[in-house]
């Protein structure tokens, strides 16, 4: 059994390669929920329904959101009402997050995921981070924003100072899979706001310990694959590095992938994390997403 850490963009690429060496039954997913909130009168849950888009080949995997080949009648129609939307939500991917919302009035949010995984029929577990209500707040230069007005209205552009972000408990079932697991993998997606916040849960950083976890690095050389990790890590005094992943993690990793680029680093993160492996991590096809899942499934002892 393997469990992976995932955020909504970086790591669903490698869940597409995952899917295709490892049975899906094999697989449980513990989704961020730090940036969930209402739009437009439904729950938007976006990492998660990513990795549900992902594991259910739904995704558009040119941006990353949504589904693939959507329309936006809806979107445009009330931007025409002068309602216009922070979020652009495609027509079948409202439907998704109107189900969510009403799902989760009766049964709540984990509950709400596994039927809609079943109903997209997804074998792998999904399981949220946790059930509660979340804040994440970007300090910057121009004043304290709302993540998704820093990410989208002000396109991740202003310096950032500071993340903050409320501590929440850890839904049902999400510390146990980490200990039943054979191995967890921290998938590349941002270190700051889409996995620390599943490593502030309570009992995970120590279920970590008792487990083998594999990080893929996010980074290379000293900028992120895609999104702004590069500043929130610099906001935080991190180094902006795959040195400085290792070291957030440095308590339980027992093995760190990073990128060709960073060959050089090998040696300096070696004495942060025991093993170190080196291979291109730079997801642009199916073939090399592939690839790298098996390095990753290959290396678990």
């Amino acid at each position: 059994m393997i469990t992976v850490l995932s955020g909504g963009t970086g790591t669903p690429k490698l869940l597409q390669g995952l899917k295709e060496i490892v049975d899906p039954k094999d697989l449980t997913i513990i989704v961020n929920t730090l940036e969930n909130n209402y739009f437009s009168g439904v729950y938007v849950s976006a990492d998660i329904d990513t990795v549900l888009y992902t594991m259910s080949d739904m995704i558009n995997d040119e941006f990353w959101y949504g589904v693939k080949d959507d329309t936006f009648i809806t979107h445009d129609r009330l931007e025409e009402l002068g309602c216009p939307e922070l979020l652009r939500i495609g027509d079948i991917d409202r439907a998704t997050k109107i189900q969510k919302t009403q799902l989760m009035e009766k049964y709540g949010l984990a509950k709400a995921c596994e039927i809609q995984a079943r109903n997209m029929g997804i074998e792998s577990k999904i399981i949220p981070m946790s059930e509660e209500d979340s804040e994440i707040k970007i300090v910057t230069d121009i004043g304290e924003l709302e993540f998704h007005d820093f990410l989208i209205k002000h396109q991740s552009e202003p310096e950032v100072l500071d993340v903050k972000f409320s501590n929440v408990n850890p839904a049902e079932g999400v510390v146990d899979a980490i200990r039943n697991s054979d191995a967890v993998i921290i998938g590349p997606s941002n270190p700051i706001t889409s996995i620390l916040p599943i490593l502030s849960l309570e009992g995970v950083r120590d279920a970590l310990k008792d487990t083998y976890v594999i990080a893929v690095s996010p980074i290379i050389g000293s900028g992120a694959v895609s999104g702004p990790a590069n500043k929130f890590m610099k906001a935080l005094d991190i180094d902006v590095s795959a040195v400085g992943v290792a070291s957030l993690y440095n308590d339980f990793l027992d093995n760190i992938v990073i990128d060709d680029k960073d060959v050089n680093l090998k040696s300096q993160i070696k004495q942060i994390v025991n093993k170190v492996t080196v291979t291109n991590t730079i997801m642009n096809n199916l073939g090399v997403k592939k690839n790298l899942a098996q390095i990753i499934v290959d290396s678990i002892p």
